[in-house]
């Protein structure tokens, strides 16, 4: 495979993976260096990836654990340093609507972040990645009734949570 047929073949799945990395990791300066590592790892393997089946979802999945392990890595920030510099939602409105919604999506990302680990990762995935039900099974590696039922327990829990 040559840097022509990478490109055509990686380059249509970049605004997918860094979705994935960008919900998984909350930060837009790892995501970028995530798939950074991704697109180098595939370069090195490009002999062997012109026999994927599936090449979107080998993507997904390799950029999935390479957050996985940087999530893992000794001496990252701690999940409120994460929570701090996590997206916030633009608003066309007035300055105190603005206020008022940033606040809420602050709460809500602080609450993902308490979920366990597998519940968090899909709610990630589908809400924020907008990955489809399919995408979320290749890359965690879960049965479609799985990822359902830990979409919904996540969804339950939050919930409560905002409630209470």
């Amino acid at each position: 495979m040559d840097a022509k047929e990478f490109t055509e073949c990686f380059y249509p799945f970049h605004p997918k993976l860094y979705r994935v990395a960008r919900a998984l990791l909350d930060s837009p300066d790892d995501a970028e260096d995530i798939l950074q590592d991704a697109y180098c790892r595939l370069w090195d393997r490009r002999s062997e990836l012109s026999e994927l089946r599936r090449p979107e979802a080998f993507c997904v999945t390799l950029v999935r654990n390479l957050c996985i392990d940087f999530l893992r890595s000794p001496g990252r920030r701690t999940d409120d340093e994460a929570a701090d510099g996590a997206l916030q939602v633009e608003a066309h409105t007035t300055p105190e609507s603005d206020f008022v919604s940033g606040e809420s999506v602050r709460r809500i990302e602080t609450l993902i972040y308490r979920l366990p680990e597998k519940q968090r990762t899909v709610m990630q995935m589908r809400a924020c990645a907008e990955c489809t039900s399919e995408e979320i099974e290749a890359a965690t590696g879960e049965s479609a009734a799985n990822v359902r039922v830990l979409l919904s327990r996540a969804r339950k829990t939050l919930r409560e949570w905002l409630n209470a």
